[in-house]
């Protein structure tokens, strides 16, 4: 049986990835602050919620210390984590972010994500195939500016998944993948940044006005499809639109 770990499932790319994963009859247990009725509803055998806010460290680490994650992979023959969930502010020049931004953004970017992964990794061990997927950003491999930290907070997690990747645990696989150009509300948050805050700002909205954003359903199909595929890990920190499914 193939049981998953999905972050961020109340909206956008991680709806859409808990959708296509639910749909294929695959147990879920999803992490977000808020929840999805419309998920419950539609799944309610399949579907298992937690509430939980990642930028409180203490909470994630106190839940990690009770027996869920044990519970919902016992029966498991293989076992998915997707790390999806993800902040895009603080936006601005070095300088002018407040440091609880800051430290928000990184407790919800990095450190929520690596305490998952290492709760996974441990909890996972009887199973013989195990995949990690880090939901990343081109923004991760190229610099923009007013973007420090989430670019930053993103390339910390292809790094993180190289390291593991290099560790060659039994029956691990990871990979850290950019999924494009999404159609998201986080792609909204961009076109509501001044150019002060971020010069780039024209080019996401010629990408919105010239109907190149990826929808969500599309890109967590092919998310999916590659994260159960044969060829998953091979690259580990690609871009998911020039992967084979």
């Amino acid at each position: 049986m193939i049981k998953a770990l999905l972050t961020g499932h109340s909206r956008g790319l991680g709806t859409a990835i808990a959708d296509a994963l639910l749909a294929r009859g695959i147990p879920l247990l999803a992490l977000a602050r808020s929840g999805n009725p419309q998920l419950c509803s539609a799944h309610p055998d399949l579907l298992q919620e937690v509430s939980l806010d990642f930028s409180d460290t203490p909470s994630l680490q106190a839940w990690l210390h009770t027996p869920a994650l044990r519970d919902f992979f016992a029966d498991a023959e293989s076992a998915l984590l997707i790390n999806n969930a993800g902040l895009l502010q603080p936006v601005g020049l070095v300088g002018e972010a407040d440091a609880t931004a800051i430290a928000h953004a990184v407790a919800v970017n990095v450190t929520a994500p690596l305490l998952l992964t290492n709760a996974f990794v441990a909890t996972t061990r009887h199973c013989a195939d195990r995949r990690v997927v880090h939901i990343s950003s081109g923004a991760a491999r190229s610099p923009y500016a007013g973007w420090s930290v989430y670019c930053a907070t993103k390339a910390a997690l292809d790094h993180q998944a190289r390291a593991m990747a290099a560790e060659h645990l039994p029956g691990l696989r990871v990979a850290s993948l950019a999924p494009g150009v999404v159609d998201t509300a986080m792609q909204a948050e961009i076109r509501a940044s001044s150019v002060e805050q971020f010069p780039q700002k024209g080019r996401f909205e010629a990408l919105k006005n010239s109907g190149q954003l990826t929808s969500p359903d599309k890109a967590a199909q092919r998310l999916v499809n590659y994260l159960l595929g044969p060829n998953f890990g091979d690259v580990v920190d690609g871009d998911l639109r020039h992967l084979p499914d």
